[in-house]
């Protein structure tokens, strides 16, 4: 079995694994052993105690984070006249119908967050085996179905964060960079508990 590397024994040193830190301390700590040559991103994961293999066990949602995610995300949209227009004003990277399809279809998938009008998604159903491995399908209960793409483009481009419960119960999530401050990245990881803690709510009790 292969030993921890030195960055690794570096940034878990005088962590105790045993012990509970409040968030302020986790985030000294985050920032603290920071030490990669890049911009490290800061991820969250949560242990929800579902199922996600029962339907109703699902948590699922999208939380706008209030300093951003540090990332810059390319946005698809699929729309068709002034809706196509407007995804367009707003800043999305990809926007078509028909052609963007069968551009998805063959593989050419140009795009970070995938936002989809109502009328579109008899098209976009037929890309499901492509875009839902992924986690790219549009899905209304996380606003990426919609007739208003102008504010679902610039909520993606502004930090909008989508998660979905893994197979394992676990939720995760990118929350912003290790250059943010201590205060942003704490307000960050705090709007994503509160959006991971009232989908949960949604959710019945987890079957034994």
């Amino acid at each position: 079995m292969s030993k921890p590397g030195k960055r690794y024994r570096a940034a878990s040193e005088n962590i105790d694994r045993e012990a509970t830190y409040s968030l302020e301390e986790a985030v000294k700590m985050i920032k603290d052993r920071a030490k990669a040559k890049f911009d490290e991103t800061v991820e969250v994961a949560m242990n929800l105690g579902v199922d996600p293999r029962h339907a109703d066990q699902m948590v699922r949602g999208v939380c706008q984070l209030p300093n951003g995610s540090g990332r810059t995300l390319r946005v698809g949209v699929f729309a068709k006249g002034d809706k196509a227009d407007e995804a367009k004003a707003a800043g999305a990277d990809v926007v078509g119908a028909e052609d963007l399809v069968e551009e998805v279809q063959k593989g050419n998938i140009n795009f970070d967050r995938c936002i989809a009008t109502p009328d579109m998604m008899p098209l976009v159903g037929r890309l499901g085996k492509v875009l839902g491995p992924r986690g790219l399908m549009p899905n209304p209960k996380v606003g990426t179905v919609t007739t208003d793409v102008a504010e679902a483009v610039a909520a993606a481009k502004g930090g909008a964060v989508e998660f979905r419960v893994e197979k394992a119960g676990i939720v995760h999530a990118g929350v912003g960079k290790a250059s943010f401050t201590e205060s942003a990245l704490q307000e960050n990881i705090q709007a994503f508990i509160d959006a991971v803690i009232k989908a949960k709510r949604r959710v019945p009790r987890a079957r034994s």
